[in-house]
């Protein structure tokens, strides 16, 4: 073995910078000895056995880093110890090199079959042995590198689905409970597989007059929902300063004028933000980028129209010194009011297609069937479409029956 460089040291299970363990298992007992003793002149820590069964004892109960495997012995031989390495996944990735006579390829080739590693032919070419050794081992330190960053990818994967989930839920409890009475609510929001922007809000600001926004951030993940959450709670706060928040056009310029996008990491919103008077039975709007509400609205359900609420207006924080334009639709005593996000009609069906916003109007001021409400029928649909109840994008959508008389649950 004079000139060869000793082998690299690699760390096994149990000792860090430790001599790599081999278990030698050879029913030779000349041609084991020697074996070990030049694997110990190179740096190794040899065990060596008879045959198959004592191999299997050893391994049980000791840490190794590879099995150097005769194929012919007495008791257990190398190919059925082999086939029940490879079977276990206790031991299945352990590195296995079969020794075998050159006269016995075909064992050989089936032993590569069932797992094993690598072979040496008998007698041992030094520089062979020390060659497929290193070799072996160092797929083993690489398949152990591999695994332990696959795990950590996966830990890391699973603490951000959690953190996401954590923050999901957190913008779920911000919004706002349901109204009873003759104004009532009734929402959806389900946060897509990453946590988008959106949020939505409706707070009195007075006796007779009712404000109702819904915003969504651009982009997804924590970021976009703490801006939304931002915005949700400034509206809801009523915290602008020298804004009348009874005037939508006002609210979404000082909105723009707050939240620039370049103080807000590039990322910038659409909303649609409308005041309901109830004594005048009116709603004054204005849309920043945001689709349309849709208001259905006549002396009954019966006789109702469909009304497009929307207003001349681009995104928030894009653009400064941006005017935006309020206008007010006359609101008949059968008045249902739809605030969503586009996420709720941009659907992909299978084939490729998109759900459009005309379907969806269509779908949502069709009269509802079977006992569910319009926005059950329009979730139902969608999760239908797309065939899985995992939507791309957030799914959200505000239902208000604008009644006569005021009643409403106390805001937090």
């Amino acid at each position: 073995m004079s000139g060869l460089s000793p082998v690299n040291p690699l760390p096994n299970a149990t000792q860090a910078n430790a001599a790599p363990r081999l278990l030698v298992a050879d029913d030779d007992a000349l041609g084991r000895d020697v074996l070990a003793r030049r694997l110990e002149k190179e740096g190794f820590a040899v065990v060596t056995v008879e045959n198959g069964r004592k191999a299997m004892e050893r391994l049980e109960h000791e840490r190794f880093d590879l099995l150097l495997l005769d194929i012919i012995m007495p008791e257990m031989n190398g190919t059925q110890l082999l086939e029940q390495l490879k079977s276990s996944e206790q031991w299945r990735e352990l590195p296995v090199i079969m020794i075998a006579a050159l006269d016995d390829l075909d064992s050989v080739a089936h032993c590569i079959a069932l797992g094993a590693d690598d072979y040496l032919p008998k007698p041992f070419n030094p520089v062979l042995l020390c060659a497929r050794i290193r070799s072996c081992l160092e797929k083993k330190q690489l398949r152990e590198k591999e695994r332990a960053a696959h795990c950590a990818l996966q830990e890391s994967q699973a603490r951000l689905a959690a953190e996401l989930a954590e923050a999901a839920a957190y913008v779920c409890a911000l919004l706002p409970p349901p109204m009873t009475g003759d104004i009532q609510t009734e929402w959806r929001f389900i946060p897509s597989t990453s946590l988008g922007g959106d949020s939505f809000g409706y707070h009195w600001l007075d006796e007779n007059h009712l404000a109702m926004y819904l915003l969504d951030v651009c982009g997804h993940g924590v970021g976009a929902a703490l801006l939304s959450i931002s915005v949700m709670n400034v509206l809801r706060s009523q915290t602008l300063a020298a804004t009348d928040f009874k005037k939508p056009a006002a609210v979404l310029s000082r909105l723009n004028e707050v939240f620039q996008m370049d103080r807000q990491n590039d990322m910038y919103f659409t909303i649609w933000y409308g005041v309901f008077n109830k004594a005048r039975r009116e709603i004054v709007h204005a849309c920043g980028g945001h689709p349309p509400a849709i208001l259905l609205t006549g002396d009954n359900r019966e006789s109702a129209t469909v009304v497009e609420l929307k207003a001349p207006g681009t995104v928030i924080g894009m653009w400064r010194d941006v005017c935006y334009q309020q206008l007010t639709q006359p609101v008949g005593p059968f008045a249902h009011l739809y605030l969503f996000s586009d996420g709720v009609y941009e659907i992909t069906r299978p084939d490729g297609t998109m759900w459009d916003i005309t379907d969806f109007i269509t779908l949502l001021t069709r009269p509802p069937s079977d006992g569910q409400s319009e926005i059950e029928t329009v979730l139902k649909h969608a999760r239908a479409m797309q065939a899985s109840d995992v939507f791309e994008d957030d799914f959200s959508i505000v239902k208000f029956t604008l009644g006569g008389s005021r009643h409403h649950t106390k805001q937090p």
